[in-house]
């Protein structure tokens, strides 16, 4: 259990038997409770109107309005809900734009359920990239292609951190979670989790995952750079 009772989730897919699936998984689960379903991106909007929800698991392709402009207006929204992508495959252009505009990873329709329990309450906590090793395959295929701007107006923002937030972001981008970095820093957990807050105030970014995605964009980690190597 959260602080606040269990985690509130949303299931956003426009295919019931795949909403059913995971409501069964979830709802077995004494930390997690899902607290509404919905057909398309436009629905969802309105039942986060009415509900309060801390997660949101989001299908990309949907009618109405797809996964990443439903995304887009629930992260310009505030804090809450996170958005964890659904999707089918994990080299996926749609699942790299809806972490652009904001969710918070991405997740294989078909994980089994302890990954899917694992990515909701990593997303919940804030402390991981769902999937990292997915998602640095993701960044890798197609962070390369980012517009020339986006990469320039990314590296000017660079300049801002310190060497050692420098240092931390590159591990972050790694796909390594606090505890770890704080091992190979020989620094406290608690010590990492203030370098990362200002690592994504002086950047202006909402979490890791934005983190990361910023951290390819400026070449501050190289594709094919992964796992807790360097």
């Amino acid at each position: 259990m959260g602080e606040d009772g269990p985690i509130r989730v949303v299931l956003v897919d426009d295919q019931e038997l795949v909403r059913t699936g995971f409501a069964m998984v979830l709802d077995a689960q004494p930390d997690i409770e899902v607290v509404g379903e919905a057909g398309d991106g436009v629905r969802a909007l309105e039942l986060l109107r009415a509900t309060r929800a801390d997660v949101v698991l989001m299908d990309v392709r949907m009618p109405r309005m797809d996964g990443i402009e439903a995304t887009r207006r629930i992260v310009a929204g505030g804090e809450r809900p996170k958005v964890v992508i659904l999707t089918t495959f994990d080299l996926d252009e749609y699942a790299f734009a809806a972490i652009k505009a904001g969710a918070g990873g991405f997740l294989l329709k078909d994980a089994g359920p302890a990954h899917l329990i694992e990515a909701i309450k990593a997303v919940h906590s804030g402390d991981a990239v769902v999937a990292p090793s997915t998602t640095r395959r993701l960044l890798d295929r197609f962070a390369v292609h980012l517009p020339d701007a986006d990469r320039a107006a990314a590296g000017g923002a660079l300049e801002s951190l310190t060497e050692r937030e420098g240092e931390v972001l590159r591990l972050v981008a790694r796909g390594m979670s606090n505890a770890e970095i704080a091992g190979r820093l020989y620094v406290s957990e608690a010590t990492v989790k203030t370098h990362m807050g200002r690592i994504l105030t002086k950047l202006d970014l909402r979490d890791r995952v934005q983190a990361v995605v910023f951290a390819y964009e400026t070449g501050l980690v190289k594709s094919g750079q992964s796992g807790n190597s360097g």
